[in-house]
């Protein structure tokens, strides 16, 4: 077992400091996050190392970071010569296909800001997001772009499509491959402040109506030190995020983290499969994994037919997006030989803030510790510091460099997070245990009240999911006129299990016996699936509006 590069994270946390750290890296007050990714990876010596490989069926290509350098130079190029200036937002709206990740470069080395959009977002939605962003230009691909009624978007003045012959293209549409080769001359990336964006990233909804989060530049410093702290990455791995880039992971820890740590990273197309997600883990040699519980759930009940014979090379496993189940730490543990280390951040602080190192211990289901240079703290309603084992508002006291510069159009959503200085408030219940590990609990507005006691529905729910019959538990406080609320609980059960009486008192009878009376579920309802985000999360608020009829838009967050 390899050595992980943080070693003794006590000592660091106490004597880490970010601008000694960034010093440590070599930029001016001025700079490029996307620059900084590949070009100076160049400069470095690194011209001739691959940066990118992807895979989708017969298909495999593979980039250089001196490849990566010149293409998002000329994608940059023909942003600027047509009109498109810093600070202009641009769309991409696509799969993880290469020429994606070449103009997501591109676009910041230009200076503008890039819009990443999830590809499954059908018109209404992405017309919102649109809209939203006043974008000028879009990345697409021919099929993608019927989704969009461009009567409705009066600024947009470009279209590049992905994926079509370099001939026949209409005069107000262009094929982004011919514009990319014509594109020819010297390019200078524009060197912009640090508060200046890069990013504005819509969240994913799980909190309500999709907001945009504005990032900066300089948060390219804790892209750098938690790609080398949290995801342990070493100039010899291959590295696999399954983050699609509308995702804060897919930017912060899908491009820019693993690039500017000079390492190469992989991209597997199209559509889970159990059997090709185990097939491309083997074939690149993949070392160092960061995915999704969600993910890892269905690779778990996928069986040990699919895994068959599979061999791998990897050395460390790496989760974010949900709470991880103890029950998949040790499916982990079983198949792969390894843990896997949980992290927790938002697409509002943009990076990593807590998460577990591979120095440390792991406690299945923590989200772990702190991240060297960040301090927060569990808060009372009042914004005061509670103790151990107290659940309490999870605080982040600002700043910290790659943490949101803005909510998109809507300063005073913004100032809310911030409305208890010196923290940033997360809407997120935890609580600290006496070793300095935080517990995610749930959403402020998750928390069930039965009587005077409170109960983190999480808990329940990880405690749900410990047992053999459990593949995914939901729980909600339903209304009670005696106790204001009771625990009820939404489950998934796996093959082989069906629900039946016994099973409902074994259930009970197992959260008791762990837990405590009071978060016993006192109703079960199966499903054949729980509502989640793209990114797995689980949303309750959905969970719900089925329990009260109401549409799932109008149940508060």
């Amino acid at each position: 077992m390899r050595e992980p590069n943080l070693t003794d994270y006590e000592t660091v946390y106490q004597d880490f400091d970010w601008e000694q750290a960034e010093q440590e890296l070599g930029f001016g007050l001025r700079l490029n996050i996307a620059q900084a990714a590949v070009d100076a990876q160049c400069s470095r010596g690194l011209k001739d190392k691959v940066a990118l490989r992807f895979w989708e069926g017969m298909q495999e290509r593979q980039y250089t970071f001196g490849e990566l350098k010149e293409l998002s130079d000329r994608f940059a190029l023909v942003l600027r010569r047509h009109g498109v200036r810093p600070g202009d937002r641009v769309v991409l709206f696509g799969p993880a296909l290469p020429e994606f990740y070449v103009s997501f470069l591109g676009i910041v080395k230009s200076g503008a800001v890039a819009v990443p959009v999830f590809e499954g977002y059908m018109t209404e939605a992405l017309m919102e997001i649109l809209e939203d962003s006043d974008a000028v230009a879009l990345v697409t691909t021919p099929a993608l772009e019927q989704r969009i009624d461009r009567l409705r978007l009066p600024r947009l003045k470009l279209t590049f499509l992905v994926g079509i012959a370099e001939t026949g293209v209409e005069s107000e549409e262009k094929s982004w491959y011919r514009a990319v080769d014509q594109a020819t001359g010297d390019f200078e990336a524009a060197l912009l402040d640090r508060d200046a964006p890069f990013a504005l990233l819509y969240t994913s909804g799980s909190t309500g109506k999709p907001k945009g989060v504005v990032l900066s530049h300089g948060g390219l410093v804790q892209y750098y030190w938690t790609g080398l702290w949290v995801l342990d990455l070493k100039p010899d791995d291959v590295y696999w995020c399954t983050a699609d880039l509308g995702w804060v992971t897919g930017v912060g820890y899908g491009i820019l983290a693993p690039w500017l740590n000079g390492v190469t990273t992989v991209v597997c197309g199209g559509s889970f499969s159990p059997q090709r997600w185990f097939q491309f883990i083997e074939r690149f040699g993949v070392t160092v994994w960061y995915t999704t519980p969600t993910a890892l759930r269905l690779l778990l009940v996928s069986g040990n037919a699919v895994v068959g014979n599979f061999t791998h090379r990897l050395r460390h496993i790496v989760s974010v997006g949900e709470p991880l189940n103890p029950a998949i730490i040790r499916w982990a543990r079983a198949v792969f030989g390894l843990d896997v280390y949980d992290t927790w951040f938002m697409t509002e602080t943009g990076a990593h803030i807590i998460a577990n190192f591979r120095c440390l211990p792991v406690k299945p289901g923590s989200m772990g510790k702190p991240v060297p240079g960040i301090q927060v703290a569990v808060v009372d309603a009042g914004g005061r510091e509670v103790g151990p084992l107290q659940m309490g508002q999870l605080a982040i006291r600002v700043p910290w460099p790659a943490m949101m510069r803005g909510i998109w159009r809507d300063p005073e959503k913004y100032a809310e997070y911030f409305r208890l200085p010196p923290w940033y408030l997360s809407g997120d219940l935890v609580y600290r245990d006496r070793d300095g590990y935080y517990w995610y609990q749930g959403r402020i507005d998750d928390i069930i009240k039965v009587g005077e006691r409170r109960v983190g529905p999480f808990e329940v729910e990880s405690k749900l999911m410990e047992h053999p019959a459990v593949l995914e538990a939901g729980v909600i406080g339903k209304p009670n006129l005696l106790l204001g609320e009771t625990v009820k609980a939404f489950l998934v059960l796996r093959p082989g299990h069906q629900w039946s009486p016994k099973l409902r008192a074994e259930l009970q009878r197992f959260v008791k016996n762990s837990l405590a009376e009071h978060m016993v579920p006192q109703e079960f309802e199966v499903c054949m699936s729980l509502p989640r985000t793209r990114t797995g999360k689980l949303l309750r608020r959905v969970l719900k509006a089925w329990e009260v009829g109401l549409p799932e838009s109008e149940v508060a967050e």
